[in-house]
């Protein structure tokens, strides 16, 4: 490049670039995982109580009748509630027990080792803007070289050790950037329709049986529940993320028996088989409002009692679930 003014654009894209890659993996590595509040936990006697009985029924009685009156739809593969022995507290939807932190991590994508960290509810966000920062980051720095790399196979640069270089590095962040892009695109896509890794493997299991698309609600509010409300933070390793990762609104497709009835002001669509039950147990004040607003429904769970009976195979599962 001999033009100063295209030496300065390009040294301040590269700038700008590397420090929010560097940003967004910061944040992805020291946000620490959100763990299930206070609510989830069973209390002494609860505690007391589960040990004494078998495993069985009796068992799942001390859990329901813990578990009457806290936000969650999920089962288990056998229609059990979910309940984690290691942290003694009754698991909230989404949210999975780690064998590498030992701890149960609030909607837990999954542990990656290329940060060293649990990739759930609190980083989740950081950990997309890491992805799509780095790609960026890779494909200018192969955009960028790409000239003088054409220049070394046509002899067209001077015959020092520099060119050596320029070879290198071109491969590098062209490999880096096929890499990245597979995966940010595979993550972009489990936002469009709501889901963690763990749930594309192994889809969460409601009362009512297999739903793969539980907890879509269309792709502008599974985008929203991930990056906020705030366009101006989505772009930026800031949290903005809606919730507190404990309840997530659900796209029921059949109405609960067990379930309360459908909460005041929301009539009930049952007459309509287009329309979808509302979630009836109590949401958390930001994830509510997306449940509210007059497309709520219309863009979401197209054809979802596709997945009822199907089940994925336990063996792809990447869960480090104890």
């Amino acid at each position: 490049m001999e033009d100063i003014g295209e030496q300065v654009v390009c040294l301040i894209a590269y700038h700008l670039l590397f420090a929010m890659f560097v940003w967004s993996y910061w944040k992805t590595i020291f946000t620490l995982p959100m763990n299930p509040s206070k609510e989830f936990h069973l209390s002494y006697a609860e505690k007391e109580l589960l040990e004494r009985e078998p495993r069985g029924e009796a068992h799942q009685e001390v859990l329901r009748r813990a578990a009457k009156d806290l936000p969650i739809y999920t089962r288990t593969m056998s229609g059990a509630i979910r309940y984690c022995d290691r942290c003694q507290l009754i698991k909230p939807d989404r949210c999975h027990h780690c064998s590498v932190c030992d701890k149960c991590i609030l909607k837990m994508d999954h542990h990656c080792p290329w940060v060293n960290n649990c990739v759930g509810f609190s980083n989740y966000k950081f950990f997309l803007l890491f992805l799509a920062y780095s790609l960026l980051y890779c494909v200018f720095i192969a955009a960028t070289d790409l000239q003088y790399f054409i220049k070394f196979w046509t002899n067209g640069l001077p015959d020092t050790q520099a060119k050596f270089h320029i070879m290198f590095l071109f491969f590098a962040a062209a490999m880096f950037s096929v890499s990245l892009s597979s995966l940010f695109g595979y993550h972009c896509w489990l936002v469009s329709k709501n889901k963690s890794t763990l749930e594309a493997f192994r889809s969460p299991v409601f009362r009512y049986g297999t739903d793969k698309n539980g907890f879509s609600l269309g792709f502008g509010k599974n985008m929203r529940q991930v990056f906020g409300d705030e366009k101006r933070y989505w772009l930026l390793p800031i949290f903005s993320s809606l919730g507190d990762g404990c309840s997530f609104p659900t796209c029921l497709v059949n109405q609960d028996p067990e379930q309360p009835s459908t909460p005041a002001g929301l009539n009930s669509t049952s007459k309509n088989p287009e329309n979808h039950q509302f979630p009836a147990k109590p949401l958390r004040e930001s994830q509510s409002h997306l449940l509210t607003d007059s497309q709520s429904w219309t863009e979401s769970c197209t054809n979802p009692g596709k997945d009822k009976t199907g089940m994925s195979n336990p063996a792809l599962t990447m869960e480090n679930e104890t």
